[in-house]
């Protein structure tokens, strides 16, 4: 039996593109609206897998995510690093100056604004997703509108391709991660995503990278979130990759010590490598 997984839009977005890369068509996928959606269904167990875009080369974190798997106690499983193109398309016979409507997701947006600055006359509207604008576009026949998506999203959606490649940075990449409800027990395990809290003293943010160093841990990125519970005081979230269990389950042990509060967000493989 397939499993199924959710994600954030719909065929010829880009988590779809991921989902059939990632998992070969081995599994059935449910395409939601909303990133909420894509957790309540994974959390009510609808759905077995989801599949969420976390950061941005252009944009950065969706930090909302972050905060989505922490607060569900879900586990980060698998990531997949996607190159991104984003096309500007629309109706067969419009071109660019027919545009004065371009709707897309707001990260996408984001990602292409130096392209839309020399186009002034054109409003950017935000959506909740770059293939849904594309299959509105053609569905209702939408003209003077445009939407920025994916070359898969057009050819599905037989939209006319204005521009190729518009986003501000060529090399443009996402990570997305895979998410389920239980943790990750491969044996393939060489990077983790962590969570903790430190108190105020000063030098306890570089205490605790000095024991990652010292326990052979590569920090590859690292996150602050505020903590709603506490104004003022903020939650780190930080990704490591590292040679060997043994030298991540030294530090974690560590860490566990000298944090306030420490979680495992998920253990999995560096698709990195």
């Amino acid at each position: 039996m397939k499993k199924k997984v959710a994600i954030q839009g719909i065929e010829g977005s880009f988590h779809h593109l991921v989902s059939k890369n990632y998992f070969e068509n081995i599994i059935d996928i449910e395409p939601l609206i909303t990133f909420n959606e894509v957790v309540n269904h994974l959390v009510s167990e609808k759905v077995d897998i989801a599949v969420m875009a976390l950061e941005n080369s252009i944009a950065g974190s969706i930090i909302p995510n972050y905060a989505l798997i922490d607060s569900n106690a879900l586990y980060i499983t698998g990531e997949y690093y996607l190159d991104v193109q984003h096309n500007l398309m629309a109706l067969n016979g419009q071109n660019i100056n027919d545009v004065k409507e371009v709707r897309s997701h707001p990260m996408a947006l984001l990602q292409c604004q130096n392209f839309f600055n020399k186009y002034p006359h054109i409003k950017l509207v935000e959506d909740s997703d770059t293939a849904g604008v594309a299959q509105r576009i053609q569905s209702q026949q939408l003209k003077g509108i445009a939407a920025i998506a994916s070359s898969a999203a057009a050819d599905i959606y037989k939209l006319n391709v204005l521009a190729k490649s518009i986003q501000t940075v060529q090399q443009n990449e996402t990570r997305f991660v895979i998410v389920e409800r239980k943790a990750n027990n491969s044996s393939k395990i060489n990077k983790a995503s962590l969570k903790f809290s430190l108190n105020h003293k000063r030098g306890s943010l570089a205490a605790i990278l000095n024991i990652m160093s010292d326990c052979k841990l590569n920090l590859t990125k690292i996150q602050s979130l505020p903590r709603i519970d506490t104004p003022w005081k903020y939650a780190f979230f930080v990704d490591v990759t590292f040679e060997t269990f043994q030298h991540y389950e030294k530090a974690k042990s560590i860490m566990m010590i000298m944090a306030e509060e420490f979680k495992v967000l998920g253990t999995y493989k560096n698709a990195k490598q």
